[in-house]
């Protein structure tokens, strides 16, 4: 995908702020995705409520978050 000159000036912008500002501007960027109007393709849809079903009936397989992040920031070597 593309990045224009404006996400990128913008980007830079966003990651001098501090830590705390960018946590609530992720925030709100995330809450602004949440849209009720979003309707997911088509393609997703059975495979999302295959998952959503698996969950319901305790067949999934989850993890803990730590070990998750763990398993990132080994492989990547950065924390994020």
């Amino acid at each position: 995908m593309a990045v224009t000159p404006n996400y990128a000036h913008l980007e830079g912008e966003v990651l001098h702020l501090p830590r705390e500002e960018r946590s609530k501007l992720a925030s709100r960027l995330l809450e602004s995705l949440d849209d009720d109007d979003f309707e997911p393709a088509p393609e997703w849809k059975d495979e999302l409520s295959r998952r959503a079903n698996e969950m319901d009936e305790g067949k999934a397989k989850t993890l803990p978050a730590k070990g998750v992040w763990d398993d990132i920031n080994g492989r990547f070597g950065t924390n994020f």
